[in-house]
């Protein structure tokens, strides 16, 4: 029997990935008759209050949230969408997958490389360490240069 997942949680940050993390979580919960969750989280510096209004990322927010949607759309599927603030991005999609007692997290992520390695920074291993459910994690490929070394 295959595993059910009929409640998804899909951080988004603007990544290439995020309309394919999207995708595949559109795809399984229509399988299993579920929901999606796309969440975009602010990351608010410890100096400033918690409820800032940060007009740039505000729109930058909402527009990476409507690509989601407009992502859902083309699997014809509605999705919910929630624009956060927290003080660390980990933290706040590990609570939130908890309160909303998700069954699987999906994270779309960049080849990122810092000291000629790869880095997976440090939001997606907090999120492997401490979720309550699975997580799926999708990363861009990487350069071919990157994989001759």
């Amino acid at each position: 029997m295959a595993t059910r997942f009929r409640r998804i949680l899909v951080p988004v940050k603007g990544y290439p990935t995020d309309a394919e993390a999207i995708g595949l979580a559109c795809t399984l919960a229509k399988r299993d008759r579920g929901q999606v969750f796309a969440i975009y989280v602010i990351e608010v510096k410890r100096s400033l209050p918690i409820d800032v209004e940060i007009d740039e990322e505000l729109q930058r927010g909402e527009r990476v949230l409507q690509t989601a949607e407009e992502a859902a759309a083309r699997h014809d599927f509605a999705i919910s969408t929630e624009l956060m603030q927290a003080r660390e991005v980990g933290p706040a999609i590990v609570d939130e997958a908890i309160e909303r007692d998700v069954d699987l997290i999906i994270m779309g992520t960049s080849y990122k490389r810092r000291f000629g390695e790869f880095d997976p920074g440090r939001t997606m291993p907090y999120v492997l360490k401490h979720a309550p459910c699975a997580v799926w994690v999708l990363r861009e490929p990487a350069p071919v240069e990157a994989l001759r070394r």
